[in-house]
């Protein structure tokens, strides 16, 4: 799989202009080693077949990704810990796991070690890193797992070379695009970040920079602005998708109907949470979706809905059926599969939805 990810890569920049590098000298340097100069080049036309596969391949096309950004590329082997990760990576790190990387950690050991380079950059002014990773978080959280799980000896390979910010983020951006795990909430995120980082929030320059659609840029930057409130009520971020995501986004700029949105988004945060710690299934991301638009259509001045609270497998457990000024009525349902403490603790949590909605029976 990583072979194929090199040949998206070159694929990717095979229309860049062609530009020169230069191979950095050689150095000692603590906790670190230098890979092995690789064998002669072998003849023009086994080159081409090649590339994007190897040394000379990955180097070229970082060169083109950098337009004239990249001048210096060497492969080091190193210490992960002394590796951190680029924080304009779209990739959460911290959201990755054994379950996520399982499939390349195999790929390691049964390769012997790391086969495809990452991209690193040197840093300054960190006593405790001196590189951090631009392309290939996986492989570092992956070598750095291994390291310290009967493999002690594993290296986290990576070619090295000069960019600044933004062509860092060029580099990272195509490399993300190859990879289905990183989720469209994470890849727009990190849009939205980069709009301003790097070019200055105009939308038509960065769409131009990275060879994107204006009009595809401009939906994710709109489901970045996506609230943690909302995204919390999906049973993982990864879950969050441009198509569904982004009329709901829309439906958010209404001030009037936003409110009931993030009030079904807590209540739908509560029962994903419940679900998890019952090991029962997670509500799914459809179902998510098509909640919160409901919520968020509801006219202000139509009938007072009802309120209904679920419990284990997503049965109905209490339902709030009407608001008076004589008082509110709960309906209990039976077979809800809760003991009575869960179910008062959730008539307490309808009440309280019922005070955020100004319908307190206290007033």
């Amino acid at each position: 799989m990583a072979r194929k990810q090199s040949d998206y890569l070159a694929s990717l920049l095979a229309d860049e202009e062609v530009l020169e590098t230069k191979s950095e000298t050689a150095e000692t340097v603590p906790s670190e080693a230098v890979a092995e100069s690789a064998a002669p080049s072998p003849a023009p036309a086994r080159n081409e077949r090649l590339r994007g596969t190897t040394l000379l391949g990955r180097e070229s096309a970082l060169a083109r990704v950098a337009s004239g950004e990249v001048r210096q590329v060497t492969q080091l082997l190193l210490d992960p810990a002394r590796v951190r990760v680029w924080k304009g990576n779209a990739r959460s790190y911290e959201h990755l796991s054994v379950d996520s990387c399982r499939e390349l950690i195999d790929s390691i050991i049964a390769e012997g070690g790391q086969k495809v380079p990452a991209v690193v950059r040197r840093i300054d002014g960190d006593p405790d890193h001196d590189f951090e990773v631009i392309a290939g978080t996986r492989r570092h959280w992956s070598i750095s797992w291994l390291r310290s799980h009967s493999y002690p000896e594993m290296q986290f390979v990576a070619q090295v070379a000069q960019l600044d910010d933004e062509a860092a983020f060029r580099l990272a951006d195509l490399e993300n695009r190859a990879r289905k795990d990183v989720s469209d909430l994470e890849r727009a995120r990190n849009y939205a970040q980069a709009l301003y980082d790097h070019y200055g929030a105009h939308l038509t320059r960065m769409a131009d920079r990275l060879n994107l659609s204006k009009g595809w840029l401009s939906k994710m930057l709109k489901v970045a602005s996506l609230p943690d409130a909302v995204v919390a009520a999906f049973a993982s971020p990864a879950d969050v998708q441009l198509k569904p995501a982004y009329p709901l986004a829309q439906l958010l700029d209404n001030r009037e109907l936003a409110p009931a949105i993030l009030r079904e988004a807590k209540v739908l945060a509560r029962l994903q949470e419940e679900r998890r710690k019952a090991g029962d299934p997670a509500i799914a991301a459809n179902d998510v979706v098509a909640r919160l638009m409901a919520a968020g259509t509801v006219k202000a001045d139509g009938p007072p809905r009802e309120i209904v609270l679920e419990g284990r497998g997503g049965r109905p457990a209490i339902t709030v059926r009407s608001i008076n000024r004589q008082g509110v009525t709960l309906r209990f349902h039976a077979g809800s599969g809760m003991h009575l403490d869960a179910l008062l603790e959730l008539a307490r949590d309808a009440l309280e939805q019922l005070e955020d909605e100004g319908r307190s029976i206290l007033l």
